[in-house]
């Protein structure tokens, strides 16, 4: 339930949606549109997550979004400079400033929660005094296409994208792939696995899902390029987290810190590595945010720590730390990204959306609490 959960409530509500609209939801454009609208968000919940598997929390993500945006506008507009090298500039940017957060939590003690609130007033202000209180347009077309820009096409004349045909298709395979070697693995270990007739409906599902996913984008323009930027990160990132050992002692740090320490966890290290990433993927995320709006705002960002924090705990992740996939982060960032959507679709006011957000949320992790107790009994 807690691994398939949220997967299962985020397909439910598609499904509601999608009968809601009367079919508008799954639309190939409305699809890509998603995807390009969500980009930033599920960017800085794959980070966030990883913080809060870290036992911490990043306040300063949304002001370090609008701080890079805006850094990048004045490279970009007021300097002239090259898209390509503005880009690498903003993301050693955010690194600089994940490492500056880092110090002082990993290395001076200072909780994590005081030193990125100061963040998100920092970088604010900051934000205003590059900007000088007024937005800074337009950006290179190359710049713009990092938020709504797709993959060229190529190959012959057919009714699908090809380029994203073949993407669906190496996905598919990879997929499989993995859970064929897994269930190998873990089957070589004597480790429980699920019976054959239900790993094989598993396969089949994940066929399905990725075929028609596939044949809904190849059917628009196909692959946004930002879906590709996702994929990459949630590919490394996932793998990091699973079979590297930085990854693995990000989850003792979280599961329990003293015990990492004495089993010679270099806690001070990893803590520090995380808000280095963070720092990275709130600076991509900023510019794609601004990539999107051709322009970079004073009032970019608001609310967005909120968001990734919102996605990271109704994919998965636990208050106390230790738990979480990078995965659910986007599952979780998903569940929003569909709820909006769709609500807005249906003409849902804002107000009322918020209010619905709000109990997602409260129930994704009170069914965290839930699980917890029932597992100590």
């Amino acid at each position: 339930m807690r691994q398939y959960g949220m997967l299962t409530a985020l397909l439910l509500i598609v499904v509601l949606f999608q009968i809601w609209t009367d079919g508008t939801l799954l639309l190939p454009n409305n699809v890509s549109n998603l995807i390009q609208q969500n980009g930033y968000i599920l960017i800085l919940a794959m980070g966030m997550m990883i913080v809060i598997i870290a036992g911490h929390i990043d306040l300063s993500v949304g002001s370090l979004v609008a701080f890079v945006g805006a850094m990048a506008a004045v490279m970009m507009v007021k300097g002239g400079m090259p898209w390509g090298l503005a880009l690498a500039l903003s993301l050693l940017i955010g690194a600089v400033a994940g490492a500056w957060q880092g110090f002082f939590i990993a290395y001076v003690g200072i909780p994590s929660f005081i030193v990125t609130l100061a963040g998100m007033l920092l970088f604010r202000g900051l934000t205003q005094i590059v900007l000088e209180g007024r937005s800074l347009s337009p950006f290179p077309g190359g710049f713009q296409n990092l938020a709504k820009g797709f993959i060229p096409e190529m190959g012959p004349y057919t009714q699908y994208h090809n380029p994203t045909l073949v993407i669906g298709l190496v996905a598919l395979a990879l997929l499989l792939l993995r859970e064929h070697r897994d269930r190998k693995r873990q089957l070589a270990y004597e480790l429980e696995v699920l019976p054959t007739g239900l790993w094989v409906g598993k396969c089949v599902a994940i066929a399905a899902a990725v075929i028609a996913f596939t044949l809904t984008l190849a059917s628009f323009h196909g692959v946004p390029v930002v879906m590709l930027v996702m994929g990459a990160l949630l590919i490394g990132l996932g793998y990091v987290m699973r079979n590297a050992v930085v990854g693995r002692h990000v989850y003792a740090l979280g599961g329990n810190k003293a015990a990492a320490k004495l089993s010679g966890v270099k806690d001070q290290r990893v803590t520090f590595l995380v808000f280095v990433n963070m720092g990275v993927l709130a600076a991509l995320a900023g510019c794609v945010y601004a990539a999107r709006l051709n322009a970079g705002t004073p009032q970019a960002g608001l609310n967005f720590e909120l968001e990734a924090i919102a996605a990271s705990f109704i994919g998965g992740a636990s208050m106390s730390g230790g738990v979480g996939t990078v995965m659910g982060a986007v599952i979780g960032g998903l569940v929003l990204g569909v709820l909006n959507n769709g609500m807005s679709l249906v003409g849902i006011g804002t107000d009322y959306q918020q209010v619905i957000k709000g109990l997602v949320l409260l129930a994704a992790v009170g069914f965290d609490v839930w699980n917890k107790r029932k597992a100590g009994r």
